[in-house]
């Protein structure tokens, strides 16, 4: 399996980071998970490029997660591509007929599948990726999610937006990598999101083994902290954390 981060900033622009997006591949198969602003760019540098992309998972609604959806339908629709399925939270379809209508000339360019996710009722499969799901703790209802492109593969776990909290850790337990949401340093007071002390203290209490872990969903206050982020991370986690980067690729061996 390949992981790229396409993007791993937030919803305030830094000028170095796009909005949220990873790109999954294996075996020919190929899954973007959330479409923030820029994204597609990120996506356009890629061998799978946004003609290759067929599925888009979203782990929620909030603009800098989505707002790159309908630019990736229209540049689908202009490559000459036919087909689209989207899927994430409840509301995801009611956001897909929000956003056609606002852009009426765009309705009915690609043949669109648009379906919730049931936590509940995964393991799925999608997009050739066995994908788990879980409710996160956010302003708004979220999913995390866990990828293998096969049982006993290596995973992948991607928070989405959340508080640090066990249950969240323990679901990527035997994950090769975790991406997990650092928005600010500890010195923000902030809900919804965790800082690297919330963070760690939580990986450390999970009963867990986890390859590593990769930072992301970083607003501007994390420019230039970044060691002293790891620093407070580390005083309670003693596992291998890094920051995420826009266009960083990860090779998943067996």
């Amino acid at each position: 399996m390949k992981l790229t981060f396409l993007g791993t900033g937030s919803a305030m622009p830094t000028g170095r980071r796009f909005q949220t997006g990873l790109l999954l591949e294996a075996r020919g198969d190929s899954l973007l998970v959330d479409c923030g602003s820029g994204v597609l760019h990120g996506l356009a540098k890629t061998d799978t490029g946004y003609e290759g992309v067929e599925t888009v998972l979203l782990t929620h609604h909030h603009l800098d997660h989505v707002s790159d959806l309908l630019v990736l339908m229209k540049a689908r629709w202009l490559a000459g591509e036919q087909t689209l399925t989207v899927m994430g939270p409840p509301g995801t379809n009611e956001l897909v007929t929000g956003l056609l209508a606002v852009h009426e000339y765009m309705q009915d360019r690609l043949d669109l599948t648009v379906r919730d996710i049931d936590p509940e009722a995964t393991p799925t499969t999608l997009a050739g990726f066995d994908v788990g799901a879980m409710w996160t703790k956010h302003s708004m209802d979220c999913l995390a999610y866990r990828f293998e492109q096969e049982k006993g593969s290596p995973a992948v776990v991607f928070s989405g937006d959340s508080e640090a909290f066990v249950d969240l850790v323990e679901f990527a337990d035997g994950a090769a990598v975790l991406v997990h949401d650092c928005s600010f340093p500890d010195e923000v007071d902030v809900s919804n999101h965790p800082t690297p002390a919330q963070l760690g203290e939580v990986l450390s209490e999970a009963d867990t083994h986890i390859g590593r872990v990769y930072l992301t969903h970083l607003y501007p206050h994390t420019e230039g902290r970044h060691d002293q982020m790891l620093e407070s991370l580390t005083t309670h986690y003693e596992g291998d954390v890094r920051f995420a980067s826009d266009g960083l690729t990860l090779e998943l061996g067996d």
